[in-house]
């Protein structure tokens, strides 16, 4: 990989000189995939396959089966011999998390319309950050006077930016279609309708019926904004009290999995939508002489008799000034995918770290400084904003999230814009698990998986060995397997493994892939394997051989080292595989391996083994074996790490010294654990000349030798005539 020394840093590279003649692993994978639940397309990491059930999920109903995504399935392999995974949910499309918006004790019913009408007019301005939300039945609407750039904080609900759109079409206008649907078919004796012209636009809410409340429909202004001359409300009669709000929750979760608000429930305060995926909110001990509160974070399932607590925060207030404020508590901090050109980049939002692994907190009515010096409420008013004992209207549920194209309802069923069957296990082709993608760029999933693999590229920020995408298939999804390779090869200290083909393919089309691709930063393996499935009792699942291979990888590197290979009967044996797609012959091996396809082979009394260690470079060389890359990786991630507390130091012979006192230690462990057969370090005045130095640069060379596998062993059987001696 070449290099570019612009900016301070470590640079590392490798000169392969074993070319033959012609003729630790205390760094986690990362996993790209579809999930039930999760933030999407935000690198998250989890520390046990329960952690990535509590963040990610697990099992969903489709239809009349219960089925897991591969990349759960890969999840608990993985985990179940390491203790750190980085997982990338992946959604295709616009979605977004929910939010409950939890009422204050001086809030009453929302706003309600008698005969008239009831308007929101704004003007077509410039530069005017003014926002009215208007909610219908839960739903939020957000109407702002122009689009904004980092003004108005980012929110799930639909938005229509009266500068930018009209009552019709697609894009932020469609907010304003939205709101007039949801109302005008709500039967709750109130219409809405639209007119704009040239300077503004006004939205007009009419009740013809005097006595019929819309209390279903509540207006206020936005974000913490008050009301300019640019939106004004009026032209009618504005009955009901007020609608303010304590704070705002909102899922660390994305999809409409997490939706489950409801004015009705079951017997003992039972969520009809609730489920094991999404949770509840409850708010209990409020004191309004301390302005404190006790928030509590339930489970979506349970039930008034049968609570069952996620989280707890008890004695939490409104005021941005204690140490005991809801923001320092909980956490307002969100991520968010940006684009600088084409570099995509994670950006953190908000001013307080994330305790939760539910929510985080927004849009909290402040109550600055509530007591005094002596211990009493200094403002008497700030009592009516401490938020009311209970779980509100909602029953503590959360709405207003989206999907891309799949998600979930609440009780975990699949839903989404896809038509036709999913495809799942076995029946994967060119739709992966409700994904169709074709390039990098398109929107069935393509882009969201390249985007996963764009933030992955930054080798600063996630430190990961291994690149896991089960579900996508070279054979049919090639733009994404590619890029996969290419992700490894410009990190350099990143492998993957791809899966050549779709299930039930022979050992001829898995060659065909393999020859398509040189690279020794990737490895594919063949053929597919049936696994239990431990969450969905009674069902066998085949999945490909990135679902097992990277628990395969884990294993050879938690009772061996990353340079061992991981293959054969010690340390590549797949201990969770029920059988092989099928049993391959030494014929069919000798034609997978010649063709750099590692063997899944099958032998009697040891069951189903990894018998192979090929990466897909096509040239012999050392780094055509996994283990012999794998040790390469290893090395570059601690000498690189290790020497990036030389940078900016003076750059002497002392410095030099303190190079190789990091360097020769490590090498010589890996040497004694089999690592290497030789190695000499060079970092000296021989290398580091007056004109390196003048160009600020420290120049080492490391030269490797390293351990080769024995992958052939050769016995020669000679039969000698009785009374022969054998020979010395």
């Amino acid at each position: 990989m070449a290099e570019k020394i612009i900016s301070p840093g470590v640079f590392t590279n490798e000169i392969d000189q074993s070319f033959l003649p012609s003729a630790v692993a205390d760094i986690g994978a990362a996993l790209v995939g579809p999930t039930v639940k999760g933030p999407a397309g935000i690198p998250t990491i989890v520390t046990s396959f329960s952690d990535y059930q509590a963040k990610f999920g697990d099992v969903f109903k489709s239809g009349s089966d219960s089925l897991q995504f591969l990349t759960s399935h890969t999840a608990e392999q993985y985990l179940q011999n390491s203790d750190t995974l980085t997982v990338v949910k992946v959604m295709a499309g616009t979605f977004s998390a929910a939010t409950a918006a939890v009422g204050t004790t001086g809030s009453t019913a929302a706003a309600t319309i008698s005969t008239g009408s009831f308007n929101i007019a704004g003007t077509f301005l410039t530069g005017q950050d003014d926002e009215v939300q208007v909610t219908v039945g839960g739903n939020e609407f957000r109407f702002i006077a122009t689009d904004p750039v980092g003004g108005i904080p980012v929110d799930s609900s639909p938005i229509f930016f009266f500068s930018t759109g009209s009552v019709t079409g697609s894009g932020a206008a469609g907010g304003a279609q939205q709101l007039l649907n949801e109302i005008n078919t709500a039967n709750i004796g109130v219409s809405a309708s639209f007119t704009q012209t040239a300077t503004h636009g006004r939205f007009q809410f009419t009740s013809s019926d005097s006595g019929i409340g819309g209390n279903d429909i509540s207006i206020d202004t936005g974000s913490g904004t008050s009301f300019r001359d640019e939106l004004t409300l009026g032209g009618g009669t504005n009955t009901g009290g007020s609608t303010s709000n304590a704070f705002t929750l909102r899922t660390i979760a994305d999809g409409t999995i997490m939706n489950n608000t409801q004015t009705a429930v079951n017997t003992n305060n039972v969520l009809l939508s609730g489920s094991v995926h999404n949770i509840r909110y409850e708010v209990s001990n409020t004191n309004a002489k301390k302005g404190t509160f006790t928030l509590v974070i339930r489970a979506g399932n349970d039930n008034v008799k049968r609570k069952q607590t996620l989280e707890t925060y008890t004695g939490i207030n409104l005021d941005p000034n204690s140490p005991n404020y809801i923001g320092k508590a909980i956490g307002d901090q969100r991520q968010q995918v940006r684009t600088d050109g084409t570099t995509k980049y994670l950006q953190l939002t908000g001013s307080f770290q994330n305790k939760s692994r539910f929510v985080t907190v927004e849009k909290v009515t402040n109550t600055v400084d509530y007591l005094d010096e002596n211990g009493n409420v200094r403002v008497a008013a700030n009592s009516a904003s401490l938020p009311n004992p209970g779980s509100g209207s909602s029953n503590g549920g959360f709405s207003g999230a989206t999907d891309g194209l799949i998600g979930f309802d609440a009780l975990g069923n699949q839903n989404g814009t896809l038509s036709g069957k999913v495809n799942f296990y076995e029946e994967i082709a060119g739709q992966s698990q409700g994904f169709t993608p074709t390039s990098t760029t398109d929107a069935n999933g393509g882009l969201a998986y390249s985007e996963a693999l764009d933030l992955l590229a930054n080798q600063d920020e996630f430190d990961i060995n291994l690149i896991l995408m089960p579900g996508m298939i070279h054979s049919v999804h090639s733009s994404i397997t590619n890029k996969a390779i290419d992700v490894c090869e410009d990190r350099g200290d990143c492998f993957t493994i791809i899966d050549p083909v779709v299930y039930a393919k022979n050992p001829k089309d898995a060659t065909t892939q393999a020859e398509s691709v040189d690279s020794n930063f990737a490895a594919m393996y063949y053929p597919w394997i049936k696994v239990p499935d431990s969450q969905v009792a009674g069902f066998q699942r085949w999945v490909p051989p990135s679902v097992v291979l990277g628990g395969v990888y884990a294993f050879n590197d938690k009772v061996a080292h990353p340079w061992f290979a991981p293959a054969g009967l010690n340390r590549g044996g797949i201990t969770s595989a029920i059988q092989a797609q099928r049993k391959l012959t030494q014929g069919n091996r000798d034609d997978l391996y010649d063709s750099n396809i590692n063997p899944i082979a099958t032998f009697p009394g040891q069951g189903v083994t990894v018998f192979g260690q090929k990466t897909l470079q096509k040239k012999a060389s050392a780094l055509d074996r996994i283990n012999v890359r794998r040790l390469l990786i290893r090395v570059k991630k601690f000498i690189a790490s290790s020497s990036r507390f030389l940078v900016f130091e003076q750059n002497t012979a002392a410095t030099r010294r303190r190079f190789l006192g990091i360097v020769n230690p490590f090498l010589e462990n890996v040497q004694s654990q089999s690592g290497l057969s030789a190695f000499r370090v060079v970092m000296d005045e021989t290398n580091n000349t007056p004109d390196s130095i003048d160009r600020n640069q420290l120049i080492g060379q490391l030269f490797l030798q390293p351990t080769r596998t024995a992958e052939f062993i050769v016995l020669d059987f000679t039969i000698q005539p009785t009374g022969a001696s054998f020979p010395e």
